[in-house]
């Protein structure tokens, strides 16, 4: 009688799992979820890492929790108790920023809440976690949540270093006032960065350069 092969934590399949949602299957520039974020809280750096690091946590511990569950739940109620999950994950995360980093709290305000209503984690939670195991289930919340969170911060660079000189709250471009540095030979901040709609153009352009590299992305 033949033992069973158990399966390597970090196998090929499971690797993937954190691979492909990088770029081949990205659930902002391919999947086209979690726009609305990305549009919202991308005008600096710091406040894209942390709505990321958030959404990871979520998506991540949320998989786990469902993918131990998915035996119990009732079909008729799932994605009642899928949405209790993400909610409960959600507050945690909301009283650690208030707990912790007061300020960044007050700037994402009711982002954060609106963490429950991210397609990404939704889309996870009932397509994946309900029909895997709690360790393929992890894997795959990281996954979609790294693949997440680069797009924002590229946006994030973008727009904050453009729309204000600053990245990280550092000036690199110089002093406006002063006219030291790019500002010195003529260069402006464009305030139309900093609004929302051109974050829009912004993932656009990080589309169109990923199409370009992965031909493989581009729909016929």
């Amino acid at each position: 009688m033949s033992e069973k092969v158990k399966e390597p934590l970090f196998s090929k399949k499971n690797k993937k799992l954190i691979t492909d949602p990088l770029s081949e299957n990205n659930p902002v520039t391919v999947q086209v979820l979690g726009i609305c974020s990305a549009l919202a809280i991308t005008v600096s750096i710091e406040q894209a890492v942390v709505m990321s690091l958030s959404v990871l946590f979520v998506v991540a511990t949320g998989n786990v929790v469902v993918s131990l569950m998915r035996n119990l739940i009732p079909d008729r109620i799932r994605i009642i108790v899928q949405l209790v999950a993400a909610a409960s994950l959600v507050i945690i995360v909301n009283e650690v920023l208030k707990a912790y980093l007061p300020d960044m709290a007050e700037k994402l305000s009711v982002f954060v809440g609106l963490i429950i209503t991210n397609c990404i984690l939704m889309g996870r939670y009932e397509a994946f976690a309900m029909a895997n195991k709690p360790w393929p289930s992890f894997l795959d919340g990281i996954g979609n949540s790294l693949g997440y969170g680069w797009i924002l911060v590229v946006v994030s660079i973008f727009r904050e270093l453009f729309g204000t000189g600053k990245l990280f709250g550092v000036q690199i471009m110089g002093d406006a006032v002063e006219g030291t540095g790019a500002y010195s030979v003529g260069y402006m901040n464009n305030n139309l960065i900093i609004l929302a709609p051109f974050a829009l153009f912004c993932v656009a352009i990080v589309i169109w350069v990923q199409r370009s590299i992965n031909k493989n992305l581009i729909e016929h």
